[in-house]
């Protein structure tokens, strides 16, 4: 199945509502640090409900750690800042859907640092700056589940 990745997420209920999705599309979750809130608080346990324990969650100490840990595999940065819309790619099951924070998006270092095929958005209005990260994360996220015939799903 597919990997989401959050760098440095700001927000717990958005947090939680990933945890609950991805229980529930397969994906892995990992969580790149530091996070703006604590995985105990109460916001982010009500937003995931009781599905924080039927995701599969990691926790890495900075990007270098969770890059190193994803070498070799395709990255895609999904960002405002990409020129590839998220439907026009052929998402492969070992792909990594990486996602910045709230309040600035993934760094300029690390969009540049993938190719520009991966760099990919959701198309929306003009002169409209995000969608929210939790809508985000499960739009693309099942448009690539969606490409793998919801495999594992019912």
């Amino acid at each position: 199945m597919f990997d989401i990745a959050l760098h440095e997420p700001r927000i717990a209920p958005n947090t939680g509502n990933i945890m609950r999705l991805v229980a529930n599309n397969g994906c892995r979750l990992h969580i790149i640090e530091p996070m703006g809130f604590d995985l105990e608080e109460k916001k982010l346990r009500r937003a995931g409900l009781d599905y924080r324990d039927l995701a599969d969650i990691r926790r890495y100490q900075d990007y270098a750690a969770f890059a190193e840990i994803m070498a070799g595999r395709r990255i895609f940065a999904c960002t405002t800042k990409g020129r590839q819309n998220y439907a026009e790619v052929t998402y492969q099951p070992d792909d990594v859907l990486l996602f910045g924070s709230e309040t600035s998006g993934l760094p300029l270092s690390i969009i540049e640092s993938l190719p520009p095929a991966q760099r990919i958005r959701i198309p929306m209005l003009p002169n409209n700056r995000s969608i929210n990260l939790a809508n985000a994360v499960s739009i693309i996220s099942y448009e690539a589940w969606r490409q793998q015939g919801f495999a594992g799903g019912s």
